[in-house]
């Protein structure tokens, strides 16, 4: 009697404290996107989202909580207590705040499930039209000219973007003002108006405004040039192979899901990327690179990447207290 206790006992805590497969999902879900509405992310979290209810069978809301590098939207998952919040975020939530802060509201590594790496991007190097430099070399030579007449755009200080041009500065010893925004959208907005003269931007956040031409593309920061933009050179080509413009977004669960369940959700996920209209149209059709990588290779990628930023943030000089 006494064992039939026990084993009904410890069945009774795995189901209570832990999120299986076979229930889930008995509500509506919700998908925190820690960055502004009308960005890149955002975007792919709302066209998936999309494409899983039918999945799910229930609705999916997206939750845009931008703010402290990630650090608001990333800290509500992970003290989420529904088992419905899922974080949908970039790379620099896992691999760059981390070595940026003291102490972060939440453990990266103890706190969350990688799910899976959906795509991989390089970021551009943009400038306002009316800048009188139309490449790097020239823009550089303007900096040192007139130090502190330029400045950048960032969406927060240890941002990609921000770490780039910190790192393009330290290596050619040019200044230029730092100005953070609250999302890549209001970034590159405040170039196209010339309250800034310069951001990095994904090719879906800036392509409009290139093809307008109040924005013009300098440099690309991908290792190969990316076919939208075959004219633009690599930092690599251009040098500086260490400037880091390379961002990845991926889809992460509260620590308690159970395994089974962050497969069954991979497996979902990569079902729907994978459909042709989908990969066409939102990962191909937006110079996205398809990986769709599954939990445990994702967590490898993410600590082997964590470790390569942490001495690019170290070089950078980039600190926030």
């Amino acid at each position: 009697m006494k064992q039939w206790l026990v084993v009904l006992f410890s069945a009774l805590c795995v189901s209570t404290g832990s999120v299986g497969a076979q229930e889930w999902p008995t509500r509506p879900v919700k998908l925190i996107v820690p960055y502004p509405a009308g960005g890149g992310v955002d975007v792919m979290a709302r066209a998936l989202a999309q494409r899983l209810q039918d999945k799910w069978q229930q609705p999916i809301t997206i939750d845009n909580r931008p703010g402290a590098n990630t650090l608001i939207g990333t800290e509500a998952v992970a003290k989420a207590s529904d088992n419905h919040t899922l974080l949908f975020t970039t790379d620099a939530t896992f691999t760059i705040n981390p070595h940026l802060y003291n102490k972060l509201p939440y453990d990266a590594e103890k706190d969350f499930a990688p799910v899976t790496q959906l795509v991989a991007f390089s970021q551009m190097l943009v400038a306002n039209a009316n800048l009188p430099a139309s490449n790097l070399k020239e823009l550089l030579a303007l900096a040192k000219e007139k130090p502190g007449s330029l400045s950048y755009a960032s969406y927060g200080p240890g941002s990609q973007p921000q770490l780039a041009t910190e790192m393009l500065k330290q290596k050619t010893g040019v200044f230029i003002v730092h100005i953070p925004y609250r999302g890549i959208p209001q970034a590159v907005t405040a170039v196209v108006s010339g309250e800034v003269q310069l951001t990095w931007s994904g090719i879906v956040s800036s392509r409009a405004h290139i093809a307008s031409k109040r924005i013009k593309p300098l440099a690309y920061g991908g290792k190969t040039r990316v076919p939208a933009y075959p004219d633009v050179p690599t930092m690599t080509e251009l040098g500086f192979p260490e400037v880091d413009a390379n961002v990845w977004v991926g889809l992460f669960a509260p620590a308690n899901f159970a395994p089974a369940l962050v497969s069954r959700m991979h497996r979902d996920i990569l079902a729907v990327i994978s459909d042709p209209d989908f990969r066409s149209k939102e990962i191909e059709g937006k110079s996205y690179d398809f990986v769709g990588a599954g939990p445990e290779e994702f967590r490898r990628h993410i600590r082997s990447e964590s470790t390569s930023r942490r001495t690019t943030i170290k070089a950078s000089g980039t600190t926030i207290d």
